[in-house]
C-alpha cells in the first residue's frame, strides 16, 4: 500500500543544509497498523508529509498503491489524496464557519459525491455525533472535534488513513476513545493505517511499530 525507499530531506539551516531525514526505507502492506514513534524533532511528522505527498523529498522516492508520488505533479498528487488517502491531524483543521455536517460533507461535495449530506451524517452519527451535526467547531469539545475530522477523514472510504499525534491534544480518557474509534475502522474497513504518536499505549495497538531518530529509522518491528 505504501513504499519508501532511501527517503531523505534536506533543508538549508543558516548557511549549513539539515538532514531532517536519512535515507528510510520500509514497506507497509494493505491493512496494516504501523505507528511512527521518536523523539521531538527526529523527523516523523516531516515523514508523514512525505509518504502523504504534502512535501518532496530531497532524495528517494514513495509509492502509494503501487503509483510513484514523483511522477505526479501537484494536482495529481492532490488527485490521488482525495482518492486514497484520509488525513487526521493535532490541530483538527475543522473549518470554523461550517457546521459539524458541512466539515464532513465539504471533502465528498469536491470529490463529486452525490449522496454528501447522507454520507456525511451516517459518519457523524458513526463516530458518536448523530445530535451535533448543526454545532460548529467552536461549539464542539476537543475530543468532539477530532471525532468530526475522522469522520471526514473516513467519509471518503480511503484506502489509507495518516495521523499526526490525534490523541495529542486530547485528555486521556477521549484519546482513549478516539483510538479505539480509529482501530475500530482500520478492522471493519480494512483501512492502511499510519500514526505518528508519543503515546506509547496508542504505539502498541498497532500491528508494527517504526522508530526514528535523528531522521534514521533505527528500529522496525511488530509489536503483537
Amino acid at each position: 500500500m505504501l513504499r519508501a525507499a532511501g527517503l531523505t530531506k534536506t533543508v538549508v539551516s543558516g548557511d549549513a543544509p539539515l538532514t531532517i531525514l536519512d535515507g528510510v526505507t520500509f514497506d507497509i502492506a494493505p491493512g496494516d497498523s504501523v505507528a511512527i514513534v521518536g523523539a521531538s524533532g527526529s523527523g516523523k511528522t516531516t515523514l508523514l508529509g512525505l509518504l502523504a505527498g504534502l512535501d518532496q523529498p530531497s532524495e528517494g522516492e514513495v509509492w502509494v498503491d503501487g503509483q510513484a508520488l514523483s511522477g505526479l505533479d501537484e494536482d495529481a498528487r492532490a488527485a490521488m489524496r482525495q482518492r486514497l488517502l484520509g488525513f487526521v491531524f493535532q490541530s483538527f483543521q475543522l473549518l470554523p464557519a461550517l457546521t459539524a455536517l458541512e466539515n464532513v460533507m465539504l471533502p465528498l461535495e469536491l470529490a463529486g459525491a452525490d449522496d454528501a449530506t447522507a454520507k456525511a451524517r451516517e459518519w457523524l452519527t458513526r463516530v458518536g455525533l448523530a445530535k451535533r451535526t448543526t454545532h460548529y467547531p467552536k461549539q464542539l469539545s476537543g475530543g468532539e472535534q477530532q471525532r468530526v475530522a475522522i469522520a471526514r477523514a473516513f467519509a471518503g472510504d480511503p484506502k489509507l488513513l495518516m495521523a499526526d499525534e490525534p490523541t495529542g491534544n486530547l485528555d486521556g480518557a477521549t484519546g482513549a476513545e478516539i483510538a479505539e474509534l480509529m482501530f475500530r475502522l482500520n478492522h471493519e474497513h480494512g483501512t492502511t493505517l499510519v500514526l505518528v504518536t508519543h503515546d506509547t499505549a496508542l504505539a502498541s495497538r498497532c500491528t508494527r511499530r517504526l522508530s526514528l531518530a535523528a531522521g534514521r529509522l533505527v528500529a522496525d518491528e511488530a509489536t503483537h
